[in-house]
């Protein structure tokens, strides 16, 4: 993929969050989300503010209500930003929204290839410009289904933002089954992704160390179905395994402390 492909990605989620919020009502934008102590207009604000820091916008002050939720130094960065929004009307924030994303498509298009090889932060470390980009569509477009399931209008479960989405779940499959769950050697995990996006794959245990196995072929020890909705949420710690509509075969207990263990988000 190249960076202006990249760029697309995050042109094209922000723009599908921008026209989902441009049809809430009043209500909807008050409604709670998945993620704990914040509501619709708060799931915006947080884009907002991760945005604005990289475009070097000063923060506002740390907040002052009750944040039993935040657990680090990242979220109570997030929760300043996401506290200071919320005095304001939904109208306000998507407008913020739609300026802050601007700037940012703006400035990501008038970078030279060279550009993108610019030191910058990412979630996981010191990287670059190039190695940030991925992480900020799977953030909006994560924070987008958050909206979209508290307002109850799926969508945007398709396409080139989705499969990078869930391609990027896909790849931290080993992680849940050789570090989180830690099944034992030989042990493997199939995995069957339904749709919109399909997606069909062997998580498999050797040397001590798992990894996604090609043309993997004999009976896996587990195996797991369900559709990319469910396989997201379950990825990103949005839904209760209880909750999940999946189908369980082979080992029992393997299958449900995979399942247990998806979430790979902190």
């Amino acid at each position: 993929m190249t960076d202006q492909e990249l760029v697309d990605q995050l042109e094209a989620v922000w723009a599908s969050m921008e026209a989902l919020a441009a049809e809430l009502s009043p209500e909807e934008w008050g409604r709670p989300t998945a993620c704990p102590g914040w509501t619709v207009q708060d799931q915006i604000a947080h884009v907002i503010g991760i945005e604005s820091t990289i475009l070097g916008r000063p923060g506002p002050e740390p907040a002052t209500v009750d944040a039993s939720h935040v657990h680090n130094d990242i979220g109570r960065v997030n929760e300043a930003w996401v506290d200071s929004r919320r005095p304001r009307s939904g109208a306000e924030v998507l407008e913020e929204l739609r300026e802050v994303t601007a700037a940012r498509i703006a400035g990501l298009r008038a970078l030279p290839p060279e550009g993108f090889d610019a030191e910058s932060w990412t979630p996981v470390g010191p990287g670059t410009v190039r190695d940030l980009l991925p992480f900020r569509v799977f953030d909006s477009w994560v924070h987008e289904q958050d909206v979209r399931e508290a307002v109850g209008r799926p969508g945007h479960l398709e396409g080139p933002v989705a499969e990078a989405a869930v391609d990027r779940l896909v790849a931290a499959m080993p992680y849940v089954v050789g570090k989180k769950v830690r099944p034992g050697e030989g042990a493997t995990v199939a995995f069957e992704v339904t749709g919109p996006v399909r997606r069909s794959f062997v998580v498999g245990v050797e040397g001590g160390r798992a990894r996604i196995l090609e043309g993997h072929g004999g009976e896996p020890t587990a195996r797991l179905a369900m559709d990319a909705r469910t396989f997201c949420r379950l990825g990103c710690g949005r839904l209760a395994p209880t909750g999940a509509k999946v189908t369980v075969e082979g080992d029992e207990a393997v299958g449900r402390a995979v399942l247990e263990r998806m979430n790979i988000l902190f």
